[in-house]
């Protein structure tokens, strides 16, 4: 994800740099992102109305400084998704309408693409740019919403965060988007005076990979964080699940394909390419010019799994390889499955109308990886080689051997979605749910 910095300096504090503050940040950065040990893929580009040439460390930060009181520097900082950063949303409305109503009616339309469950930030008042501000500062705070369960809400504030929370669970979403009791973890509010006629409120997601950390310099020396032992963690082992399908996509053929039902859950071994947003342009861009694909690209009967990976680290095989969100790549639907061959996809969330009517146009099949679980989805990688459109860094076209993938059958050939199917089927199961007194 892109950085995200909060810095709180002490108006008593002096610097031994010529470096301005956004330069020391972003030196910091670029060390931690170019250190060979980093598992953390590099996201920031350059130009981002032109070439978006990826910067190579991560750089620039975004960074939001604050002058206090004392002689300490407070940072907190977020490694930010793109699944969730691309559903903010923000609006202006009437002093006298409703905030639960207008987060009920959004939740709903941004889909799966922010992988929840997680939390929702909100900002409320001020000016445009300021709730923004107030709603991603709010997803730096800890989880505390079972907190305020038991006493009770103590003000406006905390009153509309437990009705939020019960209401956007409610939804039955649920983790992926597929349907379920939890949808957000957490729901936060900042707020800040504004203007009489104004009630500009904002709202950001934080996926389910919550990338977070925060520190206090005091002048003594660096900030040690150490990492919490692995023996409070349970241990996570790899099992395939009986009720899934095991499939080699290899030998897949559209009748077996047909046979899968939204919402299945599968097992695939075998050779699976990759392609992202530019690989997708790209391929476009030829097939427009009637040029064929570069030599070893060949999605007769293949499937594309929509992913970016992250560079291996020691004798790992890929380093994290979570699925991107597939939406971004709808408009290319279509062409990738009448012009190339390809039967099958593999990303994160929902898809629109115009793909969902493409795949089952052609009997294709769409298939969701768990979002938010990049260095477990790896594990099933055995082998990686890049094949096509190497200039393209994390983007290039690559073929990984796959074994025991796990995925779920989201978008069938006959275009049904479990995305839609999934959380109606909740709602209805919550509402019939007792409700503890």
């Amino acid at each position: 994800g892109g950085v995200v910095v909060f810095l709180k300096i002490g108006m008593d504090v002096s610097w031994e740099t010529d470096q301005t503050v956004d330069e020391m940040v972003n030196s910091a950065v670029s060390q931690a992102y170019s250190h060979p040990d980093n598992v953390l893929r590099a996201s920031m580009v350059a130009d981002p109305l032109g070439a978006r040439k990826n910067t190579g460390d991560n750089t620039p930060a975004v960074i939001h400084t604050e002058l206090v009181a004392g002689n300490k520097v407070e940072i907190k900082l977020a490694a930010k998704g793109g699944g969730s950063e691309n559903k903010a949303r923000f609006t202006v409305l009437n002093p006298s309408s409703s905030l639960v109503d207008w987060v009920l009616d959004i939740v709903p339309t941004l889909g799966a693409g922010w992988c929840p469950p997680g939390m929702l930030g909100i900002g409320v008042g001020g000016s445009a740019e300021k709730a923004m501000i107030l709603a991603k500062e709010s997803l730096m705070e800890h989880i505390d919403i079972h907190e305020l369960q038991a006493p009770g809400p103590a003000n406006r504030k905390e009153e509309l965060r437990l009705e939020l929370f019960e209401k956007v669970n409610a939804l039955g979403i649920g983790a992926q988007g597929l349907g379920g009791l939890t949808t957000v973890l957490d729901v936060k509010i900042n707020d800040f005076p504004t203007h009489a006629a104004s009630l500009p409120v904002a709202l950001i997601p934080n996926c389910a990979a919550t990338r977070h950390v925060e520190f206090t310099l005091d002048g003594s020396g660096p900030a040690v964080l150490t990492p919490p032992s692995m023996d409070v963690w349970p241990d996570i082992t790899y099992e395939a699940d009986d009720a899934s399908i095991p499939v080699n996509i290899d030998t897949i053929t559209r009748e077996e394909i047909a046979s899968w039902k939204p919402g299945d859950r599968l097992l695939l071994s075998g050779n699976l390419l990759t392609g992202r947003d530019a690989a997708h342009k790209r391929i476009q861009e030829l097939l427009d010019k009637g040029e064929s694909l570069p030599d070893g690209v060949d999605f007769e009967n293949r499937f594309i799994y929509y992913v970016g990976p992250v560079d291996p680290v020691g004798d790992e095989v890929v380093g994290p390889a979570g699925p991107t969100t597939s939406t971004r790549m709808d408009k290319f639907t279509d062409m990738m499955l009448d012009k190339t061959g390809l039967v099958g996809m593999v990303g994160k969330a929902e898809r629109g109308p115009a793909a969902r009517e493409a795949i089952k146009q052609h009997g294709a099949i769409y298939l969701m990886a768990v979002g938010g679980a990049a260095y477990l989805v790896a594990k099933a990688i055995k082998s990686s080689r890049i094949i096509a459109f190497e200039d393209l860094g994390m983007e290039a076209i690559r073929e990984f051997e796959i074994k025991d993938m796990p995925v779920t059958v989201a978008v069938d050939s006959r275009g049904e979605s479990v995305q839609e199917s999934g959380p109606k089927e909740w709602r209805i199961k919550i509402g019939k749910l007792p409700i503890a007194e």
